[in-house]
Formats: structure tokens, sequence, C-alpha cells
């Protein structure tokens, strides 16, 4: 499995990185980007990292309220969910595409929610554009 995740440098990346430190260990699988912001992860992005051949794609921020943008981890959610509603239109499973907000200080969500992902994107198998592009 690939999968790409777009970590905030505020908090998500800090939060991977504490685990490192904290010798937690989370699935090879995942590729960490990391990003001023995850407001600045854009919907073409995403997209491009699965025609790109990523099984799942995530994108990590902030916690509520707690933005060094402002609004930032907001603008991630909306643009995540409405993403989630258009992917099954193009035949790919919206469970490929998810948002977390984590503290910097939450190693242990974040290790949490990228087990349970990488278990997901498993169980889900192959991004479907992958499949058709094999033959």
């Amino acid at each position: 499995m690939n999968i790409v995740g777009f970590a905030c440098q505020w908090c998500a990346y800090q939060a991977a990185d504490l685990a490192g430190s904290m010798k937690m260990e989370y699935p090879e699988s995942i590729k960490l980007i990391r990003v001023p912001c995850s407001g600045r992860v854009e919907t073409e992005f995403i997209l491009q990292a699965l025609l790109n051949g990523a099984d799942g794609v995530f994108v990590a921020g902030c916690p509520v309220a707690e933005c060094h943008y402002r609004m930032g981890n907001r603008i991630a959610r909306k643009r995540i969910a409405i993403l989630k509603r258009i992917l099954p239109e193009f035949g790919i499973e919206s469970g490929r595409v998810e948002f977390l907000q984590v503290s910097s200080a939450d190693a242990r969500r974040f290790v949490e929610f990228a087990e349970e992902f990488d278990r997901k994107i498993k169980k889900l198998g192959s991004n479907p554009i992958r499949r058709y592009s094999d033959g």
C-alpha cells in the first residue's frame, strides 16, 4: 500500500515527529509531506497523489480553533468533505481520503489514526485508478 499524508508543520507533523522521538511506530506505507498549513493543501494535490498511484491520502492539521493561520484547518476539513462526496462519481471510494485534526503533543492519536487508516486502505485494496492502468 502507498499512503500519502499531508501534515501541517505546526501540529500534525510535530505529532508524527514526537511519535518518532517516543519510539512509537506507524505503518511504513505512510509517506508524510510537511506542509505549512492543512489549508494550503489544494484539492488538486490530493487528486494528483491518487492519479500518481497513492492508495489513500490524508490531510492532517491542527485541532479546532488552534490553527496558526486561523482558518486553515476549517478550509481543509471542508475540502475533504466535498472531495469525499464527489470521488465515488469517478469510481474512487470516499474512504481513500481522510482528514485528521491532531495536537502537536498527541503522538498517540497520530499513530492510532495512521494504523487505522492503513488498515482501512488495505481493506479497500489498491487504488482503482492503478488497477485500471495496470491492465
